[in-house]
């Protein structure tokens, strides 16, 4: 190469112009930019050798000057189209002809710029180019068009991101959900896929660090989650909200209510003074208790159980969304039901003072409270009153004369719970904690047993009970719930124990999860020789489902499930509603610890009731002011059943961690750990 010859060279992948110099060694040449700089390059660097006279590096910047103006990208398509034509490879120097019906250097060095910087229509082979096809170029054209739309979209959707962060309110696209569920994904996920790889690519380009904890925090920052993000629900396959076609139904039944196929054979109960007892927050209220006085001086208990089966057909949208479901989910945060709202809580619900459809369960008992007679019918109700169990236990308190059915269904409960022991049932009285979260409160008291919860307790066992005899007694198949035997402890081992919770506590840790299946089988703990829940139709599709089974068989009809049907379903049921059961004691335990946090100066009463780990002195301790039962090591050991004085040292309810130490008037602390 000759002292004066223009070249362009890359560097730092750029291209750049320089006028040689002189050689350097035997493999590199030196070049001067137009700056004055020198450069060394290796010939390999060099990409085009402008031809003509001579030049000094004060000439470039005049020469690309006269290059800049000819650069038109878009004058290359028509070239394109000639040279396609003629399907014979081109130089730079053949382009500058069809471009510019010219040679000269700086025509050239624009047809060579545009070659190089071309990714449609021309493919470099060696030192030539060569065109591509039509169907080449409209895909790089579509490709293009892609790649532009996409860098768009990310900058709008990091515009918006800004927005977001500034407290602005942003209406977000629908290309940003796929990035923005993403992040989700990939926050809540317990285990990294090969699908989230791209979380922490997204994070970088927003300026965030990378890592889960990252993109919730980002995710809080957006105000899409609250600090306090259900993870267990996001990472369960529960949903919570329902398809739209399901809300259509809903709304459609509302509208027109479908026809009442058991309508001929309703019994008119309405002259029946109906109370509804539940919680204060209860929305679907599901059962009512009434009594009837006979001849004879005889009573009967009803038991009327509401009748969503009403306005469902099985197999229809409404029934496969419940079955899907399986259950309501109640969580601290509020309920996730299994029909749409305006159903359950509306004529789904027996709703106080408006004639209902029920499920009625009339049962006639011997003195020492065994079942006597029992009859079941489709009925209509008109609820009296709706109560709340505290309503209730005041009104037993008091022995209120102008509520003497309460006072006589009550009475009932006494000797049917007397009656259920006399048969080997097993109660067990330990309190559990109702934590409600409304807003920023968090609430936790202790749901001890009372007359009036035992009171409706006994009578919805009374109903499972008739409702199994119901099956049993005609073959009609339904989903009976068992239990086995559990092994307790030696009778003198127990006695050992304090009584009441210690010794509760104890045999809980023996019983035996209970079952559900086709066959009715005892259920130990409820002291019952078979037992169908009926009781939660509008909650629990197992319900739903003896309800179906019950009413085709009143109806002289087929029930339309068989026993092998009902097995299979059961299969698939059990799946989700131990999924549900999962997803709130993970919530329920967040919301405790969060509630722990906020108390972390408090001082609570609490009690040991057994030792998980003696050897580590690991204890299960219960806080009796709660209802809330938490592991906790000491550095001494205390005795089963010692009443001890606890506080939070710390906690972090995101990791389910919780360090308690005890308080005692010499300080002496000793950690507790989450098991």
């Amino acid at each position: 190469m000759e002292k004066g010859t223009l070249v362009e060279f890359r560097l730092q992948n750029q291209r750049r112009l320089g006028v040689f110099d002189r050689p350097e060694g035997k493999k590199h040449w030196i070049l001067i930019d137009q700056n004055q700089q020198s450069h060394t390059v290796h010939p390999r660097q060099v990409t085009y050798v402008v031809n003509g006279n001579p030049y000094r590096p004060q000439d470039i910047a005049a020469f690309i000057a006269d290059v800049t103006p000819l650069v038109e990208p878009d004058s290359l398509e028509i070239a394109w189209e000639i040279i396609a034509e003629e399907r014979r490879p081109i130089t730079a120097t053949d382009l500058a002809l069809v471009l510019f019906s010219e040679t000269l250097p700086n025509y050239c060095y624009a047809a060579h710029c545009l070659l190089a910087e071309d990714k449609l229509y021309f493919k470099q082979k060696g030192e030539v180019y060569e065109a591509r096809s039509p169907a080449q170029v409209t895909e790089l054209k579509h490709q293009s068009e892609k790649e532009r739309l996409r860098q768009e979209e990310e900058a709008a959707f990091q515009e918006r991101i800004t927005q977001a962060l500034q407290g602005e309110n942003v209406d977000w696209a629908p290309s940003d959900r796929r990035r923005l569920d993403l992040l989700e994904r990939y926050a809540a996920a317990l285990e990294l896929t090969p699908q989230l790889s791209g979380a922490n690519d997204l994070l970088q380009q927003l300026g965030r660090p990378s890592g889960q904890g990252s993109a919730f925090q980002l995710l809080v920052d957006l105000q899409l989650w609250s600090e306090h993000e259900n993870l267990f629900l996001r990472r369960s396959q529960i949903q919570t909200s329902f398809p739209q076609k399901v809300v259509d139904v809903a709304q459609q039944c509302l509208l027109n209510p479908p026809p009442d196929f058991d309508a001929a054979h309703r019994r008119d109960l309405t002259h029946l003074k109906v109370y509804t007892i539940d919680d204060e927050g209860t929305q679907e209220i599901d059962d009512g208790l009434s009594i009837e006085s006979l001849p004879e001086g005889r009573e009967r208990l009803w038991i009327h159980i509401a009748d969503p089966s009403r306005w469902l057909d099985p197999g229809d949208i409404l029934d496969q969304e419940a079955r899907r479901r399986a259950t309501t989910v109640y969580l601290p945060t509020g309920m996730i039901p299994m029909f749409p709202s305006e159903l359950a809580t509306g004529p789904m619900s027996l709703v106080e003072g408006a004639t209902c459809c029920a499920l009625s369960f009339g049962v006639i008992l011997e003195a020492n409270g065994a079942v006597s007679e029992y009859t079941i019918c489709p009925s209509l109700i008109r609820p009296t009153y709706r109560l709340s169990y505290e309503d209730v236990d005041m009104m037993l308190e008091l022995a209120v004369q102008a509520e003497a059915e309460l006072l006589a269904i009550a009475q009932w409960g006494q000797i049917r719970n007397q009656w259920r022991h006399g048969q080997g049932a097993i109660q067990i009285n330990i309190p559990e904690a109702s934590i409600k979260v409304n807003g920023d409160q968090v609430q936790i008291l202790p749901l001890n047993d009372s007359p009036a919860r035992e009171l409706v307790a006994e009578m919805m066992i009374l109903t499972g009970e008739v409702a199994a005899r119901f099956g049993t007694d005609h073959g009609v198949p339904l989903p009976f719930r068992s239990q086995s035997q559990p092994e307790l402890p030696p009778e003198q081992e127990l006695m050992l124990l304090p009584p009441g919770l210690v010794r509760d506590s104890a045999i809980r840790r023996c019983m035996p999860r209970s079952e559900m299946g086709t066959n009715p089988t005892p259920h130990a703990s409820l002291g019952l020789a078979a037992y169908c829940q009926v009781t939660s139709p509008i909650r629990r599709y197992s319900d739903l489902l003896a309800h179906m089974q019950i009413k085709a068989h009143l109806r002289g009809e087929a029930p339309p499930f068989t026993p092998q049907d009902l097995g299979e379903i059961l299969l698939g049921l059990v799946a989700s509603v131990q999924e549900s059961i999962l997803v709130e004691r993970q919530t329920t335990r967040y919301w405790c610890l969060e509630f722990l946090r906020r108390h972390r100066n408090e001082v609570w009463r609490g009690i040991l009731l057994r030792w998980l780990r003696p050897d580590d002195a690991l204890g299960l301790i219960l806080l009796e002011d709660l209802g809330v039962e938490l592991a906790m090591r000491f550095q001494r050991t205390p005795i089963l059943g010692e009443s001890l004085e606890v506080r939070v040292s710390r906690v972090d309810p995101r990791t389910d961690q919780i360090w308690l130490e005890e308080v005692r008037e010499t300080p002496a602390t000793a950690e507790a750990i989450s098991p």
